[in-house]
């Protein structure tokens, strides 16, 4: 079973867009895993130009699925994700002014980092995963960091689609194979979406989760929010 945890960044963007409390991430949240999402996604930055760090303590408490804190592993951030108890936290290489993530980790670069990181975090019970992309020396990397999973970088794969999906999902394919291989569990995100997420799916076997917020946000505008869940969810079958 392929778990969908699916991100609330964009709820907080809109309400944020007009400060006070419309729409409420809050219920965001606790409507996302009423109507069968498996897991609830937010990517703080450090503008909080969407989720904000009083965001994530507050919806801590209302989490009955799974709490997946994606961000850059400062001090602050480290900080916030073991007080709150995250149950998975994914590491990605983000700059500080970053509109939003576009490539993963040179694992081998920064694996001494990387190795502190994962190594504090699982000393709290917190699952790691590493944002990758899909090639093979990232994978060997991100395995010696000892992080539990990876998320493979699927926008390359999104974009790809259109053009020839067979094509496209073939890095994806190899990249989770090996990951199986030498014993690294396996999610994906970025710029899936209700047009491809299905195939991506029916071809990864390893995968475990995905995290899809900006294009079921945007169809949930259209939809509505547990509609759009429910197609991603039939996505996943």
């Amino acid at each position: 079973m392929t778990r969908l945890s699916v991100n609330i960044n964009k709820i907080a963007t809109l309400r944020n867009s007009r400060g006070g409390n419309i729409p409420s991430v809050k219920d965001a949240a606790v409507n996302c895993q009423k109507f069968g999402a498996q897991g609830i996604t937010v990517h703080p930055r450090p503008d909080e130009r969407h989720i904000t760090r009083k965001d994530i303590y507050e919806i801590k408490p209302l989490i009955t699925t799974e709490f997946n804190i994606e961000g850059y592993p400062g001090e602050d951030f480290l900080k916030m994700v073991t007080e709150v108890q995250a149950h998975q936290v994914t590491l990605v290489p983000d700059t500080h002014n970053q509109l939003t993530s576009d490539h993963g980790w040179d694992t081998w670069k920064n694996l001494t980092f990387l190795k502190e990181v994962i190594s504090r975090l699982q000393e709290h019970g917190i699952r790691t995963s590493i944002f990758v992309d899909p090639d093979k020396e990232a994978i060997e990397g991100a395995a010696e960091t000892g992080t539990n999973r990876i998320e493979l970088y699927t926008e390359p794969y999104a974009s790809l689609y259109p053009l020839g999906r067979n094509k496209a999902i073939e890095p994806f394919i190899e990249a989770a194979k090996f990951a199986d291989k030498i014993g690294i569990e396996v999610n994906a995100g970025h710029d899936l979406s209700l047009e491809n997420l299905n195939y991506f799916y029916k071809n990864i076997p390893e995968l475990k989760e995905v995290s899809i917020g900006h294009a079921l946000i945007a169809d949930a505008l259209y939809f509505g929010l547990e509609t759009t869940i429910q197609k991603y969810l039939d996505c996943l079958k």
